[in-house]
C-alpha cells in the first residue's frame, strides 16, 4: 500500500511560506530606498567687516560645509550682489574690489541628484564695506532738526543737518527710533515716523554715520503732550435738596479755577423716575448754580443719561480741548 511521506507533503507549503518571506524583504528594502534625506548646507566667512575706502584688495573667504545624505554629488553655484564670485565648488574667494560702502550679500545654491531626484539648499551671508581711507577722516558736525508741530496720530518729520568734516565719505544714515515706526527715509537724510497712539509719550530719533574713525551720531527728542479729557467730579443718589447743594458748592468752586472749563450735570433716570422727573431736577440744578451761585450760564450744560437702576447725577469738568462726556 502507497504511503505519502510527511516530509513530502509539508515541503511544498514551506517553500511558499520561503517565497512570501522573501518578497517581503524585497518589498522593506524598497521602501527603505526610497526614502530621501534632503541636502544641508552651511556657509561661513572669514570675515564679516571689509574696511576699504576704495574697495581695492578686499576679499573674503567662503567655505561651505555641504551634505547629500543619499551620496548624491553636490554642485555648488554662488551669485553675489556686489563684487565677484572667484572660483569654484566648496570654497570660494569673494572679490568685493569696487563695492561701495555699506552691506552685500553672497548666496550659495547647492543642487543633488538628477532629474526627478534632485533637490535643493540654500545658504548666505552678509559683508559689510567700510571706508576707512589712511588720513584720518574727521567727522561733520551732524544734528537733527526735530519737527515743529507735533500732533500724535499724525505724522511727523526728522531731518539731519551736516556741517564741516574731512575726506570725501559718501554720507550712509542709519535712524533708530525709540518709539513709534519709520514708515520712509530709512537710510536716506530724513525719515517720517507714524505716531499712531503716542498721546503723553516721547519719541527719541538718534542719528549714526557710518565710515568715519569717530563715533558720528546725533539724536533729538520730542515729547507729545497728553491727551485731554474730561473727568468726573462727582456722582450721588437722589440725596436730600441740602446734600445736593452741598455737593453743588463744590463743583461751582472747581470749575471756577479753571475759567475755560465747562461744567457738565448728566441726570441718568432711575427705572422708576416718572418721565418729568429728569426735566424737573435738570431745571432746579441749573437754576441753583446760575442764580443762587451767580454761575455762567453759558459754562453748564445738563444732559440725560442712560437708564440706572435708581436715579444717579453725575457733574463731569470739561476743560477746554477735551471731548464732552458720553451721557
Amino acid at each position: 500500500m502507497f504511503r505519502l511521506h510527511p516530509t513530502r507533503l509539508f515541503l511544498p507549503i514551506a517553500l511558499v511560506a520561503l517565497h512570501l518571506s522573501g518578497a517581503a524583504v524585497l518589498a522593506q528594502d524598497a521602501r527603505e530606498a526610497l526614502k530621501y534625506v534632503p541636502p544641508v548646507v552651511t556657509l561661513a566667512s572669514d570675515r564679516t567687516l571689509v574696511e576699504s575706502c576704495e574697495g581695492t584688495g578686499a576679499s573674503v573667504q567662503l567655505t561651505a560645509r555641504a551634505t547629500s545624505p543619499n551620496g548624491s554629488p553636490i554642485r555648488y553655484v554662488w551669485r553675489a550682489t556686489s563684487g565677484r564670485i572667484e572660483g569654484e565648488g566648496a570654497a570660494v574667494t569673494w572679490n568685493l574690489s569696487g563695492a561701495l560702502p555699506g552691506q552685500h550679500k553672497a548666496f550659495l545654491t547647492i543642487f543633488t541628484g538628477t532629474g526627478n531626484d534632485s533637490c535643493e539648499a540654500f545658504a548666505s551671508t552678509m559683508v559689510e564695506v567700510r571706508c576707512v581711507s589712511r588720513a584720518k577722516v574727521a567727522c561733520p558736525n551732524v544734528g537733527i532738526a526735530c519737527p515743529d508741530q507735533i500732533v500724535a496720530g499724525k505724522p511727523v518729520t526728522f531731518t539731519s543737518t551736516l556741517n564741516g568734516g574731512k575726506g570725501n565719505v559718501p554720507p550712509i544714515y542709519y535712524w533708530t527710533i525709540s518709539a513709534g515706526t519709520i514708515i520712509s527715509g530709512q537710510g536716506t537724510s530724513s525719515i517720517t515716523v507714524d505716531t499712531t497712539g503716542m498721546e503723553g509719550r516721547a519719541i527719541e530719533a538718534s542719528l549714526a554715520m557710518s565710515g568715519y574713525e569717530e563715533e558720528c551720531a546725533a539724536r533729538c527728542m520730542i515729547q507729545f503732550p497728553a491727551p485731554i479729557v474730561g473727568r468726573k467730579f462727582d456722582k450721588f443718589p437722589d440725596v436730600s435738596r441740602n446734600d445736593e447743594k452741598a455737593r453743588l458748592d463744590n463743583f461751582t468752586i472747581e470749575l471756577q479755577n479753571d475759567p475755560s472749563s465747562t461744567g457738565y450735570v448728566i441726570i441718568h433716570p432711575g427705572s422708576r423716575t416718572k418721565a418729568d422727573a429728569v426735566r424737573t431736577r435738570s431745571t432746579e440744578i441749573s437754576d441753583y448754580l446760575v442764580n443762587s451761585r451767580g454761575f455762567d450760564s453759558k459754562r453748564i450744560v445738563t444732559l440725560t443719561g442712560s437708564e440706572r437702576e435708581e436715579l444717579t447725577i453725575e457733574l463731569w469738568i470739561r476743560p477746554q480741548g477735551a471731548p464732552a462726556p458720553t451721557p
